[in-house]
């Protein structure tokens, strides 16, 4: 049984935190947090042991929030710990836990270089095995990876052009929207989605735009592949159809929107609504004048945590097929 810390309990902390749970083969030691809030408490209440950084064990003290140490406590009850902390802290924690002897999982938000390894399951969970250290690349990157590695096995990918229509915020965050705007992400281009992708997927010649909307609920891509050879329709959809962490969705059946798809995932009965896989609209999918394109969403508050769970796998060597490991994972979250 592998012993999971988790640095930070925010957005995906929190659901790192219920995936890891959910396994069989791993156990969560504890959660860390800097600031006493309902999430703190919240923790406490699911059952895990709660720690913070020493200079903040007063501030939990005065908020009548137990405390089960300081996070130097909880990496010594730990084999690898998933950093979840805001983008940048994680740099800054690495040293910390070189020094406490675990493995560390970095979040996207972090640049490449923290682990020299970027990581997605289905590309090359075969190189994660063993590693110290690794990066779980962004939701983007996430949803990204996932059609083009499979594209690019079947049909040979000779170039994929992308249009990234950014959510604002995170639902809950008011620091940073909504806005009454749409903004070019960054206004020079290309966006940096591209070269992520190629910390992966390095063969690919990919070029990203992005812009930003007034929306909390979903990213949205629009895609366009060309192919060494051009594949009938029929044949990209049976492809993505058999991908673990693909899932179609209808505008006939009236998911016609992002809202539409987590609308859905809340009456599918899918926690906090999350939609672990990439939702990709049957209808879209189209080949003009030798040219693939189709629309997908990808839900940024949960599609990388299934990616996390895969790699706590192939760095403690618990499962060295990553086909697997995909599987377990998928069965255990509840991912069909």
């Amino acid at each position: 049984m592998v012993k999971v810390a988790i640095n930070g309990y925010g957005t995906i902390g929190k659901r790192v935190a219920d995936a890891v749970k959910a396994q069989d083969d791993m156990e969560v030691v504890g959660v860390a947090k800097t600031r006493p809030n309902f999430e703190a408490k919240l923790a406490i209440e699911r059952g895990y042991d709660l720690y913070t950084i020493p200079e903040k064990c007063d501030d939990f003290e005065r908020a009548g929030i137990n405390i089960a140490g300081t996070i130097h406590d909880m990496l010594g009850e730990a084999d690898i710990v998933v950093d979840c902390t805001p983008e940048g802290i994680g740099a800054k924690n690495k040293p910390m836990y070189e020094e406490a002897g675990v493995k560390a999982i970095f979040e996207g938000g972090e640049k490449h270089e923290v682990a020299g390894f970027s990581f997605n399951a289905a590309c090359n969970y075969d190189k994660a095995l063993g590693r110290d250290f690794t990066r779980v690349v962004s939701c983007n990157t996430t949803g990204l990876c996932r059609v083009i590695h499979l594209l690019d096995k079947a049909f040979g990918v000779k170039k994929v052009r992308a249009l990234l229509i950014r959510r604002a915020a995170d639902p809950g965050d008011i620091k940073k929207g909504p806005i009454n705007a749409i903004i070019p992400d960054p206004v020079k281009l290309p966006s940096h989605h591209g070269p992520d992708v190629q910390t992966i997927l390095p063969h690919i010649n990919i070029t990203t735009l992005a812009i930003k909307i007034p929306t909390t609920l979903m990213h949205l891509h629009v895609l366009n592949f060309v192919f060494d050879k051009t594949p009938e329709v029929d044949d990209v959809k049976a492809v993505l159809e058999k991908a673990p962490r693909i899932r179609f969705v209808s505008a006939a059946d009236g998911i016609t929107s992002t809202a539409s798809i987590i609308e859905f995932a809340r009456d599918f009965g899918r926690p906090r609504y999350d939609m672990w896989e990439n939702c990709i609209w049957g209808e879209s999918v189209s080949i003009d004048e030798g040219e693939l394109y189709f629309f997908q969403a990808i839900h940024q508050e949960s599609i990388v945590i299934p990616e996390n769970i895969d790699a706590i796998r192939a760095m403690t060597e618990l499962e060295e097929n990553g086909q697997k490991s995909i599987a377990k994972t998928n069965k255990a979250m509840g991912i069909a």
